[in-house]
């Protein structure tokens, strides 16, 4: 077995390209993973730590990797912490929104104006606080919750502003479904599906917002609005109904019709 220790005369980039040469008969490009993961997995303790949390996460789901976040090559190894290729690194706290927000724009502009983003330096939580570094989940009222609130302040007002956000999110999810149902069907959605993009983009900036009574207002105007999309599935549904029962009429008449002109022949002939 390789020992995972330096080997003197390289340093850790060295050691590991040797170790990934060694231990991987595949390219990165063949395996699909980076050269980021190929060390990271072959070292233990510290090093080792961010590849599960990353293998479960919502970015590794989406395929966003170690360089899309820290930077770096992430096809060549020797060069994958190099700053000439654009490797950042681990950011300070206080570059943690501007370091996710290199991707979450709007994500980061609705934070920073919410009161955690005004505490940002004063002990105020940043993304990691909530998200985690790198077992990063998938937004959803689930990171409102007891456990993770209590760290930093009593949960009453996050309480508050889940059950205000609840109704709204099952409302989304259950619009959702239809939509991909009539799509299924081959009806034309487009305009309903941009209608339910703006307003869940709208549901999810509410997210890093702390003052309980806007959000109870904005959630019921979205809530109003949505309303207005589950009337138009609604009629569609009636529309497809209404067709079937002309449908199914019409196909009796015909089976009706082709019974009595079956009688009418035996009775002649």
């Amino acid at each position: 077995m390789i020992s995972l220790r330096c080997i003197p005369g390289y340093g850790w980039i060295a050691t590991c390209a040797l170790i990934a040469v060694l231990t991987s008969p595949l390219s990165s490009a063949a395996t699909g993973e980076t050269v980021c993961i190929q060390c990271h997995t072959a070292q233990t303790g510290k090093g080792h730590e961010p590849v599960k949390p990353w293998q479960g996460s919502i970015h590794a789901e989406n395929g966003i990797s170690c360089h899309n976040c820290h930077g770096g090559d992430s096809r060549d190894i020797v060069n994958a912490m190099n700053p000439e290729r654009g490797f950042l690194g681990v950011p300070k706290e206080r570059s943690i929104p501007d370091f996710c927000g290199h991707c979450h724009i709007g994500i980061k502009a609705d934070y920073l104006r919410s009161a955690h983003g005004r505490a940002l330096g004063k002990g105020g939580p940043v993304c990691i606080t909530c998200h985690g570094s790198h077992d990063i989940k998938k937004a959803s009222l689930d990171l409102i919750n007891e456990k993770s609130c209590n760290r930093c302040h009593r949960y009453d007002r996050a309480r508050l502003i889940r059950d205000s956000m609840e109704q709204t999110e099952t409302t989304l999810a259950g619009l959702a479904q239809r939509i991909e149902a009539f799509k299924g069907r081959g009806v034309d959605t487009a305009v309903l599906e941009k209608s339910l993009f703006a307003q869940r983009n709208h549901y999810r900036s509410l997210f890093h917002e702390v003052d309980v009574t806007k959000i109870r207002a904005e959630s019921t105007r979205i809530s109003n609005d949505l309303n207005t999309i589950k009337g138009s599935l609604d009629a569609i549904e009636a529309e497809h109904l209404k067709r079937k029962i002309i449908g199914a009429f019409a196909i009796g008449a015909s089976l009706l019709a082709a019974l009595l002109l079956y009688l009418l022949k035996k009775t002649y002939s």
